[in-house]
């Protein structure tokens, strides 16, 4: 089984100025964990940036938080709405790939992680939140997101990974 991490616009314009910095290193802590171990076993990281209004903001406000861990191997997908799946590239990146299960990532638990998680449903893949790894400005949000989907820890994915 082929497994894809989709970590969801975690950028400086976007998450420095919405989330205090121990929020960030605390998931970016386990982003960085699941990132690294499924790197090292040939599965796909891909990094989801919100480019909606770039033209009008520096481009070193849409640059990947240096908190999470970049490799020259993962794979970058840009997007102007909420869902990543929508006008994207990204479903056929992962049939591509062929990736079955999708490991879901970053900002906001609410909003474009909870959207890009209904859209890999819908496309028929099996996506799971990334306990700890997702972020969001109303802590209740990640809870009830936790709550009503599927989840997995990181020493599951090192046992399945492994």
């Amino acid at each position: 089984m082929k497994v894809g991490f989709i970590i969801i616009d975690m950028q400086e314009s976007i998450v420095r100025k919405k989330m205090d910095q121990s929020s960030i290193d605390h998931a970016c802590e386990y982003i960085n964990h699941v990132a690294n171990v499924l790197r090292s076993n040939d599965h796909v990281v891909i990094h989801v940036q919100d480019v909606e209004g770039m033209e009008e903001t520096p481009p070193e406000e849409y640059r990947i938080i240096p908190e999470v861990d970049v490799n020259e191997k993962d794979i970058t997908v840009t997007k102007e709405a909420s869902n990543a799946f929508w006008q994207t590239n990204l479903e056929q990146v992962l049939k591509s790939h062929g990736i079955e299960l999708v490991i879901i990532a970053g900002f906001a638990a609410e909003e474009c992680v909870l959207f890009t998680y209904n859209g890999a449903m819908e496309r028929g893949f099996r996506p799971v939140m990334l306990q700890n790894g997702i972020l969001s400005t109303h802590h209740e949000a990640v809870i009830s997101t936790y709550r009503d989907r599927n989840v997995i820890s990181y020493p599951v994915v090192d046992y399945l990974i492994h």
